[in-house]
């Protein structure tokens, strides 16, 4: 049997196992997936002990993602653009590491909207943590010309700009809403909306029908972000789809069969999350 886990202090609310359990079934794999509280001060002895514990490798929230990139001897360049891991695997005995919410929230967007990079207009982020860096990093793999970081303390989106260079620029949070007529793609990476509580703040009155929003958020799936922006001609794209889509290159490394994302899988967990208490 083939083991892998996801790590985290606390863990309790991963839905990563509804996922993995349910490719394991699809394609008839012998293997387990389950959730391992580990505490700060105990992950660099969890993570030693990798082959020791049968694990094949193990995915990584928080509080352990910074960490985890800086104890791994193989870096893939999608954890080097953010500085940060979610997914380790062992790689001739040393451990590997790649940052796969790039991968999850550009497959997600190309899912969703795939008509995304048809229409002209910068991209616009809002907020500047390890999330935004890596749906920047995403957009100028894409080849998006101008990504403008909207950030409450300004210094943290000059962050992104000295890291990813002059396609990128940082704008004051309370200058969000005078670029919404040209944007062609507007990202929430911040955690306003979640549980219901607070909101971003965009003035969708004012965007170009058609353009896209999309949300990091997923519970509720239906964020006040993405209600607005539907109600005015956007297009909306919630975080579930990026969750889903993040794990299918960790499950590849591991199980060694790359699954696919599908309706059935997404209603699963959708369900899940209604049934959850907001």
């Amino acid at each position: 049997m083939t083991r892998a886990c996801v790590i985290g202090w606390p863990i309790a609310h991963s839905r990563s196992p509804l996922i993995h359990n349910h490719w394991l079934r699809q394609y008839g794999i012998d293997g387990s997936y389950t959730r391992e509280p580990v505490k700060p001060g105990d992950l660099q002895t969890f993570l030693q002990s990798l082959k020791a514990l049968g694990l094949a490798g193990c995915n990584v929230t928080v509080p352990h993602k910074e960490t985890a990139f800086t104890l791994a001897a193989v870096r893939d360049p999608s954890a080097v653009a953010v500085n940060a891991a979610n997914t380790l695997w062992l790689e001739d005995g040393r451990l590997a590491c790649a940052n796969t919410d790039t991968y999850g929230f550009m497959a997600n967007l190309d899912a969703a909207a795939p008509d995304w990079q048809k229409r002209a207009g910068p991209v616009l982020i809002l907020g500047a943590g390890g999330s935004a860096r890596a749906v920047v990093y995403g957009f100028l793999e894409a080849g998006i010309g101008d990504i403008r970081v909207f950030n409450r303390t300004l210094d943290r989106a000059q962050d992104l700009v000295r890291h990813f260079g002059a396609r990128v620029s940082a704008h004051a949070w309370d200058d969000r809403n005078e670029h919404v007529p040209e944007a062609s793609v507007i990202v929430n990476t911040t955690t306003l909306g979640m549980n219901g509580t607070g909101t971003v703040g965009i003035d969708f009155t004012r965007a170009q029908s058609g353009a896209v929003a999309a949300d990091l958020v997923y519970v509720p799936l239906e964020t006040e972000f993405l209600k607005s922006a539907r109600a005015n001609g956007l297009i909306g794209v919630d975080g579930l789809g990026m969750l889903l889509h993040q794990a299918v290159p960790g499950f590849e490394k591991w199980f060694g069969v790359r699954p696919v994302v599908t309706s059935e899988l997404y209603q699963i967990i959708a369900r899940d999350i209604g049934g959850a208490k907001c």
